[in-house]
């Protein structure tokens, strides 16, 4: 195995420490802690429930990202969902491939490997990633509005590292519509 320096930039502020990426605050906790909370919020509420909630979250969460990120690096289009991937894969949520993208039409297809929920689940023949399926589709929207060219989209997964027979995630966005 080898490693490297994360490639993000980091700032910690000396008087409070607060750790900030491009002006955005940010968390730095081990794995096992967010992955241990995601499990017992999981089974308090049941998966689909968590996964609809969770989905709303995300969603919002990436539109926000993806407008700040935006802003700050001068992107736009396919250029900021690029960003967004790769800022993914670099924090360690695992690593997150464009197989497709269309911005024009509110569509694309992401691959993931090396999942953090896979890592902890291990294959248990389920969707476990759930969680990322929201960001997608908030990433989307937020670029399409951002180019003046507005779809609503939805996010589905359509498969999981973590299910038998399955040697990757895989997610797909399209316009709400259909």
């Amino acid at each position: 195995m080898t490693t490297h320096a994360p490639e993000v930039p980091i700032e910690v502020d000396s008087e409070t420490g607060v750790w900030s990426t491009n002006g955005l605050p940010m968390l730095y906790v081990p794995r096992h802690f967010f992955i241990n909370n995601h499990t017992a919020v999981e089974e308090a509420l049941g998966s689909e429930k968590y996964a609809e909630i969770l989905y709303a979250a995300g969603y919002q969460s990436a539109y926000y990202w993806c407008e700040k990120e935006s802003e700050t690096h001068g992107l736009e289009g396919a250029e900021v969902f690029e960003h967004y991937m790769k800022r993914l894969s670099q924090r360690g949520w695992g690593q997150f491939v464009i197989e497709s993208l269309d911005i024009s039409k509110g569509r694309a297809k992401v691959r993931l490997h090396h999942s953090a929920f896979v890592y902890h689940y291990g294959k248990v023949d389920r969707k476990v990633d759930y969680m990322f399926t929201g960001w997608f589709a908030g990433a989307m929207d937020q670029i399409t509005r951002g180019i003046g060219q507005p779809i609503e989209t939805v996010a589905v997964q359509q498969q999981s590292e973590a299910q038998t027979g399955c040697d990757y995630g895989l997610f797909e966005v399209m316009p709400r519509d259909n």
